[in-house]
Order: structure tokens, then sequence, then C-alpha cells
């Protein structure tokens, strides 16, 4: 935990620099807007412990594995979203030597990521070894209302002396991955330019060819007189800048604006990324600073107005759901059905910034609350797109004639991911893809995505299923066996709970749909059965192995079994591990891992969670206070549905205590890895422990259903929501629950099992 970050219910702030700390700051202080993010770095160069990292979605390179490339049906690549060019380059030297926070003392340091209007603040003051001391403010933001623009500006006075200020405004294409397998470079230069007015700089990855040019404007002024332009240039191999000298006196401010446009061949074609980046720089430059940051401002108003959530009573749980709002919106925007979303989203380099199972089993339910439904439906799509892909990755595995096994870890659909116990064994992932194209016409009502893809994906998921199950005649009933649960310390295990029950999920509602379709929509019918339809041979299969499929119980417990053989282990509970050990992914060996009791993250209770409505209290409750205490909760993913199922429970305190776990994850580092990056994907899960969680809020039968319970520490909460898109606030104290409609359209509402009407405007309290 950082002792320097203070908690403010709309800010993200350290006060005094902590060089030891400097990655986690980097990691916590990311900015992004969907289309481009980055690290926290320092403009000016900082020759300590740092990781400069700049990101473009969709932008990756398949780097070549390490390992198992040669066997039948290894993934030979791990594809990356790699490390690209730095435009936020503005070294400063004053009386001839390099402003460098790690060589400077530092007297002051103050750095803020202002959640409510979208924008990186940072100012100190530090002593140089010459005996200057200088003063300096920064203000950076990527802009969310142009997407490809990135906009700084960087203020430095001397206070004690006059001075020679030399300032360099560089774009940077000399960069590297450290996570690179083979310490290779990504990056190919294809040109550079720099004048006065700008810097340009175009670079090309190796082996995909993607193309991304940057170009940066910079000025400089003194005090309140007239901008200038650079008074020289520096152009050398992936590297271009300008830079300006002036003669300051004690008191005066030196400002640096720089105005940046970043163009990638994914969105335009490769011969006018020249001229659109120079042409969008030149624009954003006449707008200027203030206006350019008064519509971020303005597009972080709409995001809160639509999304925020309130928390009275409890400073630190607000500052952390802010926080995950955030950096969720900051990741993703929902305009491109050709990207996702990655584990560490633009904030570091670990897993690459491909796209995993969280996305449709975790973040899927927050943007279709938070965001017009075109959002969520576009992550559908991109799954829908790379079907083909999956077909292709089951065959590989030996497991053909259209059945699909969606990759554990992807860019372009293919599987990427280069451990054998997740790659070929972790599974479960097929059922989330089903589970999200449910949750989605559940929510949405939108049944024309079933028609028009969301159908065939399921029909493709059913026939991997069906394929992968095989008939055991000692248990009389199907089998899964050699998986990998979502608990991923346990591998290659025989009928894990949670994949049983997945599969079993997705072959009945493929086939509940088939005969909607068939029932309701005859026109469709006819053109889907002849282009995907099974037979009913194939149908009939689905129906036998979902009526006799193995599900491993103890009877005398009353609890599913979260895979055979787990009640062999000696069952301890977490509060038996020494605390130096924890997290004991980091201090156990891997052999120990497997052979003790402990889970990783949620199983048997995932599967709950998803379908709680098929459990009675006393069996839920059951599971929970049996696998609960032997939960250690190292995956980012698990406490969040922890905290949901303990609200349901009526198990309050736990379940504050596990959404303060996964809230402030990263602001408190309790994994002790946020210097590698946030953990993006998870953060949706902060959202449903509040929103599912506390607030009770689900969606059955076409109506809304909200059974809120509170913290003790809690005054009030209050949260925004779209339901079939109607955007709608509810409010809740210890004492009443306020609905607020502010669509133009009625709302069905079942509160503690009575049913309500919303009216369109109506603020009802109950």
């Amino acid at each position: 935990m950082n002792p320097n970050l203070r908690v403010d219910e709309w800010k993200i702030t350290e006060e005094g620099f902590n060089p030891e700390m400097n990655r986690a700051s980097e990691s916590i202080f990311s900015i992004g807007n969907g289309y481009m993010g980055q690290r926290a770095n320092f403009e000016e160069h900082y020759s300590g412990d740092t990781l400069r990292g700049s990101y473009l979605a969709g932008i990756y390179y398949p780097d070549k594995t390490r390992v198992g490339w040669w066997k039948n049906g290894y993934p030979e690549y791990f594809a990356k979203v790699i490390n690209s060019p730095s435009w936020t380059g503005i070294s400063i030297r004053a009386g001839g030597e390099e402003v460098d926070l790690s060589k400077c003392e530092v007297l002051s340091f103050r750095r803020e990521l202002n959640m409510k209007e979208g924008y990186l603040y940072r100012s100190f003051r530090v002593r140089m070894v010459n005996g200057l001391e200088i003063e300096a403010e920064v203000t950076r933001f990527v802009s969310s209302a142009d997407r490809e623009a990135g906009v700084i500006r960087y203020t430095i006075t001397p206070l004690n002396s006059d001075t020679l200020l030399t300032v360099e405004s560089s774009v940077d294409g000399d960069v590297y991955n450290e996570d690179a397998n083979y310490n290779e470079y990504f990056w190919e230069e294809v040109h550079r330019e720099s004048k006065p007015a700008y810097s340009f700089m175009e670079t090309a990855t190796r082996k995909t060819g993607f193309r991304v040019a940057i170009a940066a404007r910079s000025t400089f002024r003194v005090n309140d007189r007239k901008p200038v332009e650079g008074e020289g240039i520096r152009n050398y191999e992936k590297y271009v800048s300008i830079y300006h000298n002036e003669d300051l006196k004690k008191g005066d401010t030196m400002v640096i604006e720089k105005y940046v446009a970043v163009t990638t061949s994914l969105n335009h074609p490769a011969k006018t990324l020249h001229s659109r980046a120079l042409d969008l720089s030149k624009k954003f430059a006449a707008e200027g600073f203030d206006k350019m940051l008064n519509r971020q401002k303005e597009w972080w108003k709409k995001i809160w107005d639509e999304s925020d959530v309130v928390i009275e009573g409890d400073p630190s749980a607000q500052q952390a759901i802010r926080f995950n709002i955030f950096h969720l919106f900051q990741t993703y925007d929902g305009h491109d059905e050709r990207l996702n979303i990655g584990p560490k989203g633009f904030t570091g380099e670990k897993y690459g910034g491909s796209t995993y199972w969280d996305t449709e089993a975790f973040v899927l339910p927050f943007y279709l609350s938070t965001a017009d439904s075109s959002v969520a439906r576009n992550l559908l799509l991109y799954r829908y797109r790379h079907l083909p892909k999956a077909i292709e990755n089951a065959s590989i595995l030996g497991i053909g004639g259209g059945a699909a096994l969606y990759p554990m870890v992807t860019m372009n659909g293919e599987e990427c991911h280069n451990e054998w116990e997740i790659t070929f064994e972790e599974i479960h992932r097929n059922g989330a893809i089903a589970y999200a194209i449910y949750r989605y016409i559940n929510h949405t009502g939108d049944y024309s995505y079933m028609l028009s893809g969301g159908l065939e994906v399921l029909i493709a998921l059913s026939r991997y299923w069906s394929r992968r199950a095989s008939f055991s005649h000692q248990k009389n009933s199907w089998v899964i066996l050699g998986v990998t649960g979502p608990n991923e310390y346990e591998n290659n295990v025989n009928n894990n709970w949670y994949t049983n029950l997945m599969a079993v999920w997705t072959l009945r509602y493929t086939l509940e749909n088939i005969e909607r379709i068939r029932k309701d929509y005859i026109e469709e019918d006819k053109q889907l059965s002849g282009e995907i339809m099974p037979g009913n041979d194939e149908t009939a299969l689905w129906r036998e192995i979902a009526e006799n499929m193995y599900f491993p119980v103890d009877k005398k417990r009353g609890i599913f079994v979260q895979q055979d053989g787990y009640l062999d282990k000696e069952l301890l509970t977490t509060d038996t591990i020494n605390p130096d050990e924890r997290p004991i992914n980091q201090h156990w060996s891997w052999d120990r891992i497997l052979r003790s009791c402990f889970i990783k993250q949620a199983d048997v209770l995932q599967g709950i969670y998803f379908f709680e409505d098929d459990y009675d209290r006393e069996t839920i409750k059951r599971n929970f206070d049996f696998y609960e205490p032997h939960t250690v909760h190292e995956s980012s993913l698990s406490p969040s549905i922890h905290s949901v199922v303990a609200s349901m429970l009526g198990y309050t305190s736990k379940a504050y205590e596990l959404y303060l776990r996964t809230a402030r994850l990263d602001l408190d580092d309790y994994n002790r890895e946020v210097r590698e990056g946030l953990h993006i994907t998870s953060m949706a899960g902060t959202w449903l422990a509040i929103v599912e969680g506390f607030g009770g809020m689900r969606i059955k039968n076409d109506r809304l259903f909200l059974n809120p319970v509170l913290p003790e520490a809690w005054k009030s909460l209050s949260f925004m929501m779209r339901f079939r898109n109607n955007l709608i606030r509810i409010s809740t104290t210890m004492e009443e629950t306020t609905i607020f409609n502010l669509s133009d359209r009625p709302v069905p509402v079942t509160f503690k099992g009575k049913e309500y009407l919303i009216k369109p405007g109506e603020k009802k309290s109950l």
C-alpha cells in the first residue's frame, strides 16, 4: 500500500514522492480513452525505476512463445498489445543540468488523477545539484471527445535564480516491451520529419504490419507573451524533437503546450496517416488547451451523469468505486466491435492486453447497465466475428464438425495462450460466452441478436460440449474429463462442477432458442435451417447429455463438490496460512499449491451466482459457508462474486469486507502486484458487488428486481442504471428506497417481492 495516497471522493492524490512506489503509481494514475492509453510516466527524463508504457487498442504483435510451440495444438505465439512510440517526452535542462527527479532533491511532490473531469495533474518543486530550485506543474489527458488526441501543458518556474532553460519536446519510437520473449524490438521506422512547428514519426509493427503516425505540435511562451515555435530540431533514427532555449528571470514561468494526433492503419488507409495526423494536430493546436480540456470535462460529465455510484458515509469505498468506473470507461468505450478489454487495459504489459473470459463473465453486465446497449452488443459481435477461428481452434484440438472452442487468450480469434492446463483445459470460457448472449437479451430485450448471430454461436458451442463430453459406463452418466475450472489452483481434474454446469446450461439454452425460433420466427427459421440448424439426431444427443450429466456432490455436507477428489484433500482454512506466505502464488511451489485445498477464486460459487434461482437459500448458504473459508481470493475476480452471494445471504459484514478487497485491490495493492498494471476487468466485479450485491438488482421475466441491503458503514447508496434503454436512478437508505425513472417509458419493478410500475418521470419512494 502506498502511504502517500490520500482518500478523496473524486480524486486519487499522491502527496510526496516515494521512488520505490513509482511503478505502482504509474499504474494507478494511468490515463486512456478506449482508443489509446498510457501509464503515468513523467514527461521529463527519469533515470529511476519506471516502466514507460503507451498503448494503442488493437495494435499488437505475435510474439513467438518460448514454450510448447513445437507440440501439436500449442499456440505458436502470444499476442501482445505492444508498447507504442512515446509522444509525452518533454525534457528540461535548467542551468545546464537535466531535471531528473531521481537525481534532484524533491522538496514537494503531488500527483493527482482527476476522475470527475478526466485528466492527470502533477506538480513538484526540486533543488538541483547546481543549487537551482524550480517548480513545475503538468496537466495531461488523452481526449475522449477527440479519440486521436493527446494534450500536455507543462509549466516550469525558477524560484531562486535566473537561469537558461532548454526545453525539448519529442516523439520517441525507440521503445520496447519488458515482456518481449526474445528481447525483440517490435517497431520499424517508416518515415520521420521535424520542423519548428511540428515533429512527425510513422512506424510499422513487424510481422503484423500495423502503421502508426504521430504528429506533435509544441508551443513555448514565457508568462503571458505570445507563444512561439521551437528554434531548433533534432532528427535521427526513431527520434524527432523540437527544442527551445529561453533566459528566464527568477519567478518567470515557461509554458509548454503540446498537441498530439495519433492515427493508425487500423482506422484509416495507410497512405492517409501522414496528412491526417498533421491536419489533426494543427486543428487541436488551433483549438487550444483550455477548449480541449473543457470538452474533455463535458464528456466525462455525461459519463458520470449516467453511470455514477454515490456512497454516503464511507469516503474510502466511494473513492474506490469511482476509481474502478473511471478506469473501465478509460479502457473501453464500445465504439469498435473489433476491440475488447484486456485484464490490464492500458496500464501495464502483463497478460499482453489480450481478451480473456473476464469480458463476458464480469465486464459485460457493467456496460449493459451503464451505457447504450450498442456497447454491450459490440462485445458480443467481437466474439461472433471470431466464430470461424473458434471453430478452427476446436478442430486443431481434434474436435471438428462445426464445434467451436473460443480461445482463452486472443487478439484476432486465434488462441495465443501457452500454458497447457489453461489453453486446452480451461474450457469453461465457452460457457461464459453463451451466458453473455443470454445476459444481453435478458437485460435489453433485443432478441434480434439471437437471430443475427447469437444462435449460430450457441450451436457451435453446443457442438463442442457434446463432443467434449464422454459417457461413463461406470457412472452411467456423461462426464467431462481433464479440465481446469475457474479455480486455477486445480489443474487437469475430472468433472469440475462449474464446467459441467455450464456445458449443460448451454445445451439447454441452445435447444430452448431453437424451439422458440421454429415456433415464433418462421421465416427466420427457414433461413437458419438452410445454414446452421442441427438435425434431430444431433439435438437428441444434446438432450441426452443435458439430462444425464454427472455432478459430484457430497450428500453428507449438502454441498456441490468442486471436482472429483477435492474432498480427499486436507481441508484447511485460509486462517491457517502464515500471513508472511500470502499470496501463496508468490511463496509456495506450484506442486504445493496443487496439492492444497486452497481455492484461487470462486468456482462452485461462480455457478451459483449465475443460476441462483435454481437453488434454495439453504443450499446456497451451505456451499458458501463451506467454500469461502478455503478461498484465498488470489484471483482479482474472486472477491466480487463472493460479495454478491454474501449480500444475497444477508452476510452483509462479509460482503462489505469482500467489497473493499475487490474495490481497493489496486489502490491498497492487496496482491502486491499493482506495479505490473491495474486489474481492469475485475473492476467491473466491484460494480457487481455494489449494484447486484448491496443494491440487490436482478433482471427477471422482463422486470427489474431490487432487494437492497446496506453495510452498516453506509448512510445511503445511489446508483444509475439502464434497463431496456430506460435510465433509472435508485437510492437506498436503511429506511427507504427511491426509484426515479428518468426516461419516457414506464419501468416494471419488483421491490422486495412486491410489483410496481414506475411511470415516466416518476420518483417513487418505497
